[in-house]
């Protein structure tokens, strides 16, 4: 679905390009969800604003669909590619059912009106990720996770065989994360989107990710499964320091608290 070569991401500045990673060679599979973890500040944020074509890569190409990135209208782009970001919509006087609808837009337009189609859409996005009884509720009402899920319901409003979720499960309690990572395989599973999410859940991403990338702070990155990741040591690289160990057969994190006694 989408093919990554020669990729270099970054940021353009008056005194030159500052360089965040390099010579990125990769396929993002549809029907599978990917994660990509990281520690802070290795460029997790800025590899996924690239993909998405929020900001510009500094080299290579991005194809998608068989298409180069920077062939796409700004409409084409909106029927191809959902994003879901960590900002909360905050201060906004709205229904979740109207929040979902604005999914709509690369179809309706920003003033069009929803048809009937369009709304019956809106209801199924609504329904699969089940906030269905939330639909008229005002959206400063909602808790951490309701509110991630109308946006992810939003992002499925628009129809799209891409979505990238940045950070999806941050600001969640436990039970949520589970739920949303739950939600997010079921849907590259069983309806075939392509998902593509960054996220510090290690654990869980262990767990639901069909393809991980592991983005290390030289900018390089190690792709595979995560039983792969585990038995090449790439994991175990990230994850391990004083009284913390990564078992590569249980693909478990454990703490020893001696070290702190």
């Amino acid at each position: 679905m989408i093919h990554i070569s020669n990729l270099s991401i970054g940021y353009r500045q008056h005194g030159g390009d500052r360089l965040v990673a390099s010579g990125i060679e990769a396929n993002i599979e549809g029907g599978r969800l990917t994660c990509l973890i990281g520690a802070n500040g290795a460029g997790k944020s800025t590899l996924l604003k690239t993909l998405a074509a929020f900001i510009p890569k500094l080299g290579g190409s991005i194809y998608i669909k068989g298409k180069e990135i920077s062939e796409y209208t700004h409409k084409e782009l909106s029927r191809t590619v959902g994003v879901v970001l960590t900002t909360k919509p905050e201060g906004v006087n709205m229904t979740v059912s109207d929040v979902v609808t604005l999914g709509r837009t690369p179809y309706t337009g920003f003033w069009g009106m929803a048809g009937s189609a369009d709304k019956h859409i809106v209801n199924e996005s609504m329904e699969q990720v089940g906030i269905t009884p939330l639909a008229a509720r005002n959206v400063s009402t909602l808790s951490d996770g309701e509110r991630q899920k109308m946006m992810i319901a939003k992002a499925l409003a628009q129809q799209t065989p891409v979505i990238f979720l940045d950070e999806p499960t941050a600001y969640l309690d436990y039970p949520s994360k589970v739920e949303t990572m739950l939600l997010l395989m079921r849907l590259s599973h069983e309806a075939g989107k392509t998902i593509f999410m960054s996220t510090h859940d290690l654990e869980l991403a262990l767990q639901t990710a069909d393809t991980l990338w592991l983005m290390a702070g030289d900018g390089k990155i190690s792709i595979g499964t995560p039983r792969e990741l585990a038995e090449n040591g790439a994991l175990a690289a990230f994850v391990e320091r004083s009284g913390i160990t990564f078992d590569k057969s249980t693909l478990h994190v454990t703490v020893d608290k001696s070290v702190i006694r």
